[in-house]
C-alpha cells in the first residue's frame, strides 16, 4: 500500500478515501459497519462524513463502528460543518455559535474526543471569514479538531482564508474537498494548480459522477428506481445529463476494451490525476466495496489518459457537477 501525504499536514492517507453518504440513505447500519471494517481491512484510512449526511445518522453510524472494532487511531476521521442540522435561525452557516454547537454534536455523534479534519461543507458569503477560522483555530487548540479544510469551494476564497491565517497565526486549510471526475474537469483551470501551488491537498468526492461513468442511466427522463438521480431529486437528478450519458457509454467500451471494470477506472483516473490526494469512494453495498479495492494498487497508463482526454478535452464539463456550489448559479446546457 502507498500512502500519500495530505496537503501541507505530513499525514499519511491512503490513495482512496471512504465516503459515507450511503450510510443509512439507503444502506443500513449493519452493512454500513461491515463496510468501514472491509475498508479498512483492506488499507484505507481515511473516513469522510458530514453532519448533515442521514441526519447525522452516518456520524452515528461511524461512532459505533469504531466503539465495536476498536480502530479509532487507526484511521483519520473527517466530518463537516456548514448546512441547517435545525430550525432556528442560527442551526447552519459558518459563524463561531454554529460552529463551536455542531463541532461538539457531531464529536457526540462519533463517539470520539476529536476530529481529525474538519471542514466547511461550502464557504458562506455573508460571515466574515475572520469569524469562522478563529472559531476553528479554537477548536484546533483545545484538541477537538487536528486539521481543517474546505469543501467545493472557489479558489479565491480559499486564498483569502490562507491570508487570514498568516496574518492572525490561525491554523491553514489543509485540503479542499471539491467535485471532479471525468464528465466535469473544471477545478483543472484554476482550483487544482491553485492548490498545487499552496500546497492543499484535493479530496475529490463523486469520482464515478454519480454513476454516469459506471453506465448507470440510458436515459436522463427515466432512472434506475435505485439510483441517486431517481432517489434524491433536484440537485441530484439535475446531474444526470443525456451529454454526460452519452460520454458514460463510451467511456464503458473503454474500460471493458482495457479489460477494467469502468467503476475502477472512472475512479483511477482520478486517483492519478495531478494534484489528488486521493478520491473518495461511496460504496452502498459490500460488493461495491469490492470492486473499489483493487484500485488501490493499480496505476493509470498513458494510453488511456490520451483517450479519456478525447472524451472530455482538460478542463472542461458534460455535467454540472458544480451546481451544488451557491457561488457557482451557472448552469449549461448539454
Amino acid at each position: 500500500m502507498n500512502y500519500r501525504i495530505l496537503g501541507r499536514s505530513g499525514v499519511k492517507v491512503s490513495s482512496l478515501g471512504l465516503g459515507t453518504d450511503n450510510f443509512a440513505n439507503p444502506t443500513s447500519p449493519e452493512e454500513s459497519i461491515e463496510i468501514i471494517d472491509k475498508a479498512i481491512d483492506a488499507g484505507i484510512n481515511f473516513i469522510d462524513t458530514a453532519n448533515t449526511y442521514a441526519d447525522g445518522e452516518s456520524e452515528r453510524i461511524i461512532g459505533k463502528a469504531f466503539k465495536e472494532n476498536g480502530n479509532r487511531d487507526k484511521v483519520l476521521i473527517a466530518t463537516k460543518v456548514h448546512y441547517r442540522v435545525g430550525k432556528e435561525p442560527n442551526d447552519e452557516g459558518n459563524s463561531r455559535l454554529h460552529i463551536i454547537k455542531a463541532c461538539e454534536d457531531s464529536l457526540k455523534r462519533l463517539k470520539t474526543d476529536y476530529i481529525d479534519l474538519y471542514q466547511l461543507h461550502r464557504p458562506s458569503f455573508d460571515i466574515p471569514l475572520d469569524e469562522t477560522l478563529g472559531a476553528l483555530s479554537d477548536l484546533v487548540t483545545q484538541g477537538k479538531v487536528r486539521y481543517i479544510g474546505s469543501s467545493t469551494s472557489p479558489a479565491w476564497k480559499i486564498m483569502e482564508s490562507l491570508h487570514i491565517s498568516e496574518l492572525r497565526k490561525y491554523p491553514y486549510f489543509i485540503s479542499e474537498q471539491s467535485p471532479y471526475n471525468l464528465l466535469d474537469r473544471r477545478i483543472e483551470n484554476e482550483l487544482i494548480p491553485f492548490c498545487k501551488h499552496n500546497n492543499l491537498g484535493i479530496i475529490a468526492w463523486s469520482p464515478l459522477a454519480m454513476g454516469l461513468l459506471a453506465g448507470r442511466y440510458t436515459n436522463a427522463k427515466k432512472m434506475p428506481k435505485d439510483s441517486r438521480g431517481s432517489l434524491r431529486k433536484g440537485i441530484y437528478s439535475e446531474r444526470i445529463t443525456e451529454s454526460g450519458i452519452s460520454i458514460g457509454k463510451k467511456f464503458v467500451k473503454l474500460a471493458q476494451k482495457n479489460n477494467i471494470k469502468p467503476v475502477q477506472l472512472a475512479t483511477l483516473w482520478v486517483k492519478d490525476q495531478p494534484g489528488v490526494a486521493f478520491p473518495l469512494i461511496g460504496p452502498k453495498t459490500l460488493k461495491q466495496l469490492n470492486d473499489y479495492i483493487p484500485v488501490l494498487e493499480m496505476k493509470l497508463n498513458k494510453s488511456i489518459i490520451k483517450e479519456c482526454d478525447l472524451l472530455v478535452p482538460p478542463g472542461s464539463a458534460k455535467a454540472n457537477f458544480h451546481n451544488s456550489a451557491p457561488w457557482m448559479k451557472m448552469k449549461l446546457n448539454w
